[in-house]
């Protein structure tokens, strides 16, 4: 339970004690300051409070937004300050101090408790109404503002993210809002609706895995389902501000598991029907997930790095003053409502084959689109970039004990190599493991050259320019080669089992990506170690290739072997952690993947 102290003389057929009731909350009141400290005294700890001055006029959703969004341990908007259970001793504190100043006493707490060194979030509320009036005639023009502004139309309209692609904003969102409303006013929670869309796109990829034509129309008309399911949650959770740490993990790690099990599904339907297209699906998932990892990576070295500034920044921000300039440049790089759209239409109307050309093919201009913007802003703009986001790199890069230690020892002689190193130990390993034979020895000795020069990389804090691009080149070089070496086994089962193993490495890389995201480091070293790091990694997939070179059949087993041990290992700690009383209640508002 919640509470809220209402402080000061109550106001007669005032409705705010009935609208803060109505957000769950048990209203006591305090006749004054010196009340209130006595009040909030018998409020236990662990317990959201709230101090709301009982003159307060304004919107329901206003006070929903500073007193009940679980992403802050402080909020406040004009006469109401809440805070969580971790900034309550600053509360106290600022309770137990002599009152001094004016205004509401809601505010000054909140004043008291930031300028203590507790962060207080303060909403924006646009056209929302949330004021203290004085007088008679204040009040009188308050309460005529809130009744000019329709608060559920508000609320509808901020439940869509502010930044999202053309399809989902012209195509999607102008009904999944009221969806996501509807879903509320019945109780769902947002981690009910993010699961019922997994559930679709699972039936989805089931209904390609039967590869026939029906069964490829069913697979496209619920993949769109389970692309508006997947925006209703996202707009419930903003909706009713039911943002959690399950919903963080579950929101960071289901898309991409329902995008790459409908791959799955179309390559099982295409070899039904005699088409092996395993390679083209596992290249569409490396290519997606090295263009998010660029993504993760560029701006992690860059929104905290300061003199931040770019010609090229100057000019994307030009155009983005022009109105038609902003959706092409959201389309061409195809994200994931046009993305998922685009593999709907073409799974019911086409064959498996012909989507993962049109994917590969999209996707890799959108991402050299993007990648080649964002290098020229490296290379144009004069930032200094932090101890953090060089920390954050570091552990985007995923590195193991063999580059650790080929770092310590390597990097003495090699300092700040950075991207070139990783660029030129990923290109040996590459051109070697596509030039020679499945199994030969050279391919070990350029995966150990690849994991010393990887150790050289990370040696030193990744701030030079083009460093963001380090932890991209490692899993381009991972994936990559695990996709080599199985198709060079050339054995039935080699390209599935590859496809299983990947995708268990990515979901290690994606946690991690939204762990650091969500300000909690990255997962602990002892998770790396035990999965080896993409360097131990790619070692070891070189030597096992080696050691069956002359009975390839069994290389797909070990593959799996390895997909499952890694999965284990990742998810359970994953799991851990997400549903942990420490896990971030963070939640995606940026541009779609």
């Amino acid at each position: 339970m919640s509470t809220v102290i209402l402080t000061g003389l109550p106001v007669p057929g005032s409705p705010l004690t009935d609208g803060l009731r109505s957000l769950g909350f048990d209203v006591r009141p305090a006749a004054g300051p010196e009340e209130t400290a006595a009040v909030l005294a018998g409020v236990p700890a662990d317990q959201r409070v709230a101090v709301v001055d009982s003159a307060f006029v304004g919107h329901v959703h206003a006070l929903r937004l500073a007193l009940t969004d679980p992403r802050f341990d402080a909020c406040a908007v004009t006469g109401a300050f809440a805070v969580q259970p971790a900034a309550r001793a600053a509360l106290d504190k600022a309770a137990a101090l002599p009152v001094e100043g004016d205004g509401p006493y809601a505010d000054r707490l909140a004043a008291a408790v930031e300028a203590a060194g507790t962060t207080v979030q303060h909403p924006e509320l646009g056209t929302l109404v949330a004021t203290v009036p004085t007088t008679d005639a204040e009040r009188a023009a308050a309460d005529a503002a809130v009744a000019a502004v329709d608060d559920e139309a508000v609320r509808l309209r901020t439940a869509v993210k502010s930044r999202d692609g053309f399809f989902t904003t012209f195509f999607i969102s102008p009904y999944s809002r009221y969806i996501a409303r509807w879903c509320a006013r019945r109780g769902l929670t947002p981690n009910q609706v993010t699961t019922a869309s997994l559930i679709t796109a699972l039936i989805a990829a089931g209904c390609a895995a039967t590869g026939e034509r029906g069964g490829y129309i069913a697979a496209g008309v619920l993949l769109l389902v389970s692309f508006v399911l997947d925006c209703t949650d996202g707009q419930l959770a903003r909706y009713s501000l039911q943002y959690s740490t399950m919903g963080a993990w579950l929101d960071a790690t289901f898309d991409r598991a329902k995008e790459y099990s409908f791959y799955a599904g179309l390559a099982l339907g295409a070899a039904r029907n005699g088409d092996d297209v395993w390679a083209l699906a596992l290249g569409a998932m490396i290519l997606m997930t090295c263009r998010h990892v660029v993504d993760f990576a560029f701006n992690e070295a860059n929104h905290d790095a300061t003199a931040n500034t770019s010609p090229t920044a100057a000019l994307s921000d030009k155009l983005d003053s022009v109105g038609w300039t902003v959706w092409v440049r959201r389309m061409i790089i195809l994200p994931i409502g046009e993305r998922w759209a685009m593999i709907a239409v073409l799974t019911a109307a086409t064959t498996p084959r012909i989507v993962f050309y049109a994917l590969l093919i999209g996707c890799a201009f959108g991402a050299l689109y993007t990648t080649a913007g964002r290098v020229l802003r490296s290379l144009t703009r004069r930032a200094r970039r932090t101890d953090r986001a060089a920390r954050a790199l570091a552990d985007l890069a995923d590195s193991g004990p063999v580059a650790e230690l080929a770092g310590r020892v390597v990097g003495r002689m090699a300092p700040g190599a950075g991207i070139a190193a990783a660029v030129i130990g990923s290109v040996a390993l590459l051109w070697t493991a596509w030039a020679y034979e499945f199994g030969a020895r050279q391919v070990i000795v350029a995966a150990a050259f690849y994991a010393v020069l990887a150790g050289a990389a990370v040696a030193r804090p990744l701030k030079g320019a083009l460093d963001w691009l380090v932890p991209p080149v490692f899993r381009a070089a991972e994936y990559t080669t695990v996709l080599i070496l199985a198709a060079k086994a050339d054995v039935p089962g080699a390209l599935p089992a590859a496809f299983g193993l990947v995708a268990a490495v990515a979901y290690h890389h994606y946690d991690t990506v939204y762990r650091i995201r969500g300000g909690s480091g990255a997962p602990p070293r002892w998770l790396v170690w035990t999965i080896g790091g993409h360097d131990g990694r790619v070692l070891l997939t070189a030597v096992l290739a080696a050691v069956l070179a002359t009975r390839a059949a069994d290389f797909p087993v070990a593959l799996t072997a390895l997909a499952v041990f890694v999965a284990l290992v990742v998810l359970v700690e994953s799991i851990r952690f997400w549903v942990s009383s420490g896990a971030p209640a963070v939640h995606d508002e940026g541009e779609p993947a």
